[in-house]
């Protein structure tokens, strides 16, 4: 799977899709609305992607940052939400203020996105609430304001391999909060099974 890729940005087509030259080989891109205008042709960039396969395509979306690429892999594991829907949510704003919008259960913020309607913004906050970390203002089980930080989903080894195995956000980061944070990561998650029982 193609996960990123690292060349010259030498073409926009449309208003969405790019193509990047990796050591001469082209390979065309589907951006966000923020990542298309902001990418500037003939200018170095990285982009990292999500290679989605269906039966008769290959598509190519890219992110300018990874915690964009997750959260795009999080959308599309939405029952009704495809790769287009996906991007055309996080074509709203940045991927911080869209999963911010998502962590506070904005639903009406999300069924601005083209194509998404009230039923699939509702299902995706239903959905996805829980596992986007917390809203920036919000006070969480460390006290930390910060979504991506120790204590948020993208920042923790430990969350993460729990979240993984079925439990909540919330969950986690409650069986989290008693365990030393300076245990490796595996002694962490071990410990945390333990409260959770």
């Amino acid at each position: 799977m193609i996960a990123r890729l690292s060349g010259k940005l030498i073409e926009k087509n449309g208003a969405s899709s790019a193509i990047i030259d990796v050591a001469g080989v082209g390979y065309e891109v589907i951006l966000s609305a923020g990542d298309y205008h902001h990418l500037l042709i003939d200018t170095d960039v990285v982009v990292f992607t999500h290679h989605h396969i269906r039966e008769q395509a290959q598509e190519l979306f890219g992110f300018s940052t990874p915690e964009a690429k997750k959260l795009f892999e999080l959308l599309i594991t939405v029952q009704g939400v495809g790769p287009r829907a996906a991007m055309a949510i996080l074509s709203i704003d940045s991927a911080e203020n869209v999963r911010n919008a998502i962590a506070g259960g904005d639903s009406k913020f999300i069924s601005r996105a083209n194509g998404v309607g009230k039923k699939s913004s509702e299902r995706v906050i239903v959905d996805l609430r829980d596992k986007v970390g917390f809203a920036v203002g919000s006070s969480n089980s460390h006290g930390s304001l910060e979504p991506f930080g120790p204590s948020g989903s993208y920042g923790d080894d430990a969350v993460d391999a729990l979240m993984a195995l079925g439990f909540t956000l919330a969950d986690a980061e409650t069986a989290l909060s008693a365990v030393p944070s300076d245990l490796a990561t595996p002694a962490r998650v071990t410990a945390a099974l333990k409260n959770l029982r």
